[in-house]
């Protein structure tokens, strides 16, 4: 029998097992579609030519990647230190009111490249700050980073509804949002890269954030992989009582790890807020923080694996949009049933075809030579 715990490859462990997952996911999926009365073959082609067969449909499912890697790496710095951190949402909302402050004080005076450094700062530090009394509950009282994480995810919308409709919006409206930021709060599209490619769009909605998630990708994979910190990190992951018998703080690791996953998803902002919105909003963050979850258990919290997994979800939620419209059958709830089924073959049963895969790839263990042979 084999050993669902046996060593694989790691090509197989950190790819063929996602996509194994991800393939039988759809393949419920399609027999969801037939149960409806529809073409799955048809239902596929309309979904991936929605969010890959044009440039809107192309800048649109970047667009969301782009949302879904800073929450998706956000998630992952976590994982890796053995630590759940479900508050992306909360936290991404709060990264948004430091993004639109830095706006609102700046966007009359100067250019969008001046603001958007500043723009990045806020959004971090708010973005931690608010993860930062969870980390503290759990490093020093006990209290359990899930739940404490929960509730502040809670706290962060209520938050951000009493200061839009009390403090933030324009005393003539009605809308509880910021004003419109001006153009030096607004960062621009990659519109004119789809243009030297033959595209013409208006108003794609993917912008230089998507390199700058690039490079929060990057910079997670030096940090976890490349520096003393990440080291520490994994180490308590790992094992957190051999980590403090080897003489590192898990306090401070714990501490200092929900800071930095709080910084990348108060970062999200800069994607909704700056790039597309342009003023803050009360459901701008639109359940991006959960998504993010299901991102970092896809990519097996590596940052290849969640820029890929952040690629696949941004492909289901914008060819999810175009199939509901052409499929009326297909409603938009049936396209969150589809998103479901993916992720719970990516994450939940992740560990589903481990052992038969166990039994094909793993490597047996090498016998013991005795000593003098």
């Amino acid at each position: 029998m084999a050993n669902p715990y046996a060593k694989l490859p790691r090509w197989v462990d950190i790819g063929l097992l996602p996509a194994v997952n991800v393939i039988v996911g759809f393949l419920v999926a399609g027999l969801v579609v037939v149960f409806l009365g529809e073409n799955p073959w048809e239902a596929l082609k309309l979904l991936v030519g929605g969010a890959l067969g044009s440039g809107r449909g192309l800048g649109s499912t970047l667009y969301f990647m782009t949302s879904f890697t800073f929450t998706g790496l956000a998630v992952a710095v976590a994982f890796h230190a053995g630590l759940f951190n479900i508050g992306g949402e909360g936290q991404a909302y709060i990264g948004g009111l430091g993004v639109a402050l830095a706006c609102l004080a700046l966007d009359p005076y100067v250019p969008w490249w001046i603001t958007f450094p500043f723009a990045i700062l806020m959004g971090a530090a708010f973005g931690a700050a608010w993860a930062a009394v969870p980390a503290y509950l759990q490093a020093k009282r006990g209290s359990h980073i899930v739940i404490t994480t929960i509730m502040f995810n809670f706290i962060a919308a209520s938050l951000m509804v009493y200061l839009l409709v009390n403090w933030l919006k324009p005393p003539s409206s009605m809308d509880p949002s910021t004003r419109l930021f001006s153009d030096g709060g607004m960062v621009p599209t990659l519109r004119a890269i789809w243009t030297m490619f033959g595209a013409r769009l208006s108003s794609p909605p993917v912008n230089i954030t998507f390199f700058l998630a690039l490079a929060s990708a990057f910079g997670v994979w030096l940090l976890i992989w490349r520096t003393k910190l990440g080291y520490e990190i994994r180490a308590m992951g790992l094992n957190p009582t051999a980590a403090h018998y080897a003489g590192i703080s898990t306090t401070k690791i714990t501490i200092v790890t929900m800071l930095i996953s709080g910084a990348l998803a108060g970062m999200l902002a800069l994607n909704t807020v700056m790039g597309n919105v342009g003023k803050l909003t009360v459901d701008f963050v639109g359940g991006a923080g959960f998504v993010g979850i299901a991102v970092a258990l896809m990519g097996r919290s590596h940052p290849v694996g969640v820029l890929l997994a952040a690629l696949l979800f941004g492909i289901l939620y914008q060819g999810g949009s175009v199939l509901s419209f052409q499929m009326p059958a297909i409603s938009r709830d049936m396209i969150i049933v589809i998103q479901a089924l993916v992720i719970l073959f990516a994450g939940a049963l992740e560990n589903l075809f481990r052992p038969a895969l166990a039994a094909m790839f793993a490597k047996p263990p090498q016998a013991v030579k005795p000593a003098g042979a």
